[in-house]
């Protein structure tokens, strides 16, 4: 779809170097400059106790497929030039230097808009471009709310275990690219575009912001219960000893339940009856229906479930998960090295 497209990845760990695989994946030309004098990536060596690779770690290639890689010195005027020759050619290039520094290299948008007038540059940051502060997820997971909701009352505050700020990050900031690539093709002109990661961890919380800024309610560590719905993200254990995780969003879907455990006489219960009153009871009637899932094995309830359209899952571990054909298909494969290495796609939509 983009094989004419060139991008020149500046960036680092886990956020840029997404945007730059999500280009490559599309087909685009993708090199990756990575720093000679520090081993390249910090990433690379972010390894299990398991992995055997002396060049690249499953870190790594979880945000690296089919680029271009180039170690180069950008205070060396050598592979500074070959650097300023490649972004001459580029169509974007994306960039999380720290405060200062891409000014510091003469690779900040100002000096590269002067060589490559139609470049788009595509900046990430952690708390905005005018602010001196190094960015890491989990910091940025405490610092805007995510770990305070999660987990549960006796656990304490949890981090979600993907760096998954950084992973909304890229994706705010390929949105912003692709309205730059609209632009350019309008209006024949560059862009820079910008996108912190603080910024976009606030915009992601989503409901539990509005309950907040419109209720005034503080969300609690509930761990996969919803604040808003019941029984929604309430966990029950099967006789096989399963979870199953249930998703009831309305009253006709609680109806559907309801009748399918035997359990009648809840649906119209003055204590279960709404929405509302369930989310208050949620303690009663969870007890409940606790009692009629340890009746059989979550293979059967989850037949049942989808023959029912009721809302509801196996929580399933990665080998579970990548056991399934669904997911397999949404694994890809790169030589590195003579080994072969799989990742998930960063491209999972379709466009006819």
């Amino acid at each position: 779809m983009f094989k004419e497209l060139k991008v020149i990845e500046l960036a680092s760990v886990l956020a840029g170097p997404l945007v730059g695989t999500f280009f490559s994946e599309l087909g685009a030309s993708v090199c990756k400059i990575e720093n000679k004098t520090t081993g390249g990536d910090v990433t690379r060596k972010w390894k299990l106790p398991s992995e055997k690779s002396e060049n690249i770690s499953a870190y790594y290639a979880a945000a690296n497929f089919n680029k271009e890689t180039l170690f180069l010195d950008f205070r060396n005027k050598n592979d500074y030039n070959k650097t300023i020759a490649l972004i001459k050619q580029a169509d974007i290039v994306i960039a999380n230097f720290k405060f200062g520094d891409a000014k510091k290299l003469k690779l900040d948008y100002e000096t590269l808009k002067k060589i490559n007038p139609l470049v788009i540059y595509g900046e990430i940051t952690g708390y905005g471009k005018n602010v001196n502060r190094s960015a890491f997820d989990v910091v940025l997971q405490a610092e805007t709310g995510f770990m305070a909701m999660n987990g549960t009352a006796e656990s304490g505050p949890i981090k979600m275990p993907v760096a998954l700020i950084d992973v909304l990050a890229a994706h705010q900031l390929k949105e912003a690219l692709l309205c730059s690539l609209i632009k350019k093709i309008k209006t024949n002109k560059g862009s820079y575009v910008s996108v912190s990661l603080f910024d976009t961890a606030i915009s992601s919380l989503a409901n539990q912001a509005t309950n907040w800024l419109i209720a005034k309610h503080i969300p609690q560590a509930m761990g996969s219960q919803h604040p808003n719905i019941a029984p929604y993200g309430d966990m029950f254990k099967t006789k096989d000893e399963k979870f199953i995780v249930l998703a009831i969003g309305s009253n006709k879907q609680y109806k559907l339940l309801c009748e399918l455990l035997d359990l009648e006489d809840l649906i119209n219960n003055e204590l279960f009856k709404t929405n509302k009153l369930r989310v208050s009871n949620r303690q009663e009637l969870n007890k409940l229906l606790q009692e009629k899932f340890m009746l059989r094995e979550s293979g059967f309830w989850v037949s049942v479930f989808i023959e029912k359209n009721i809302p509801a899952g196996v929580i399933k571990n990665l080998k579970e998960v990548f056991e399934e054909k669904a997911a397999q298909n949404l694994v890809i494969e790169e030589k590195f090295d003579g080994n072969i290495l799989k990742k998930v796609k960063t491209v999972v939509f379709e466009i006819l």
